[in-house]
């Protein structure tokens, strides 16, 4: 799950995806599952998809990319951008220094 703020506590979250997986049978659809316990727990049902959907990532059940695997890529590009920044300003120190030291 990610960082940002949200209205509902990480429990909430949890047990709202716990109680998904556990009465899944007990629907036609997942979907139908998802619109059932959402109204109950006072979300809505996308929101409750989203939050089943990064589980199944997370537990391999679902391909794609594992929470940890985001925030690791969020953090490479952070830094990425981060070391373009400082080389530009590496760059633009040292064509001004050499703009300076030359001999007129």
């Amino acid at each position: 799950m990610t960082t940002t703020s949200s209205r509902y506590s990480r429990a909430v979250q949890a047990r709202a995806v716990r109680l998904v997986f556990e009465h899944e049978a007990d629907y036609p659809s997942q979907w139908s599952a998802n619109r059932s316990i959402a109204s109950k727990i006072g979300c809505t049902a996308e929101t409750l998809r989203r939050w089943v959907r990064r589980e199944e990532q997370d537990a391999g059940r679902r391909p794609g990319p594992t929470s940890d695997q985001l925030a690791r890529l969020k953090a490479l590009e952070r830094e990425n951008r981060e070391l373009r920044q400082a080389n530009e300003i590496l760059r633009k120190a040292s064509a001004y220094f050499v703009r300076d030291l030359a001999p007129e």
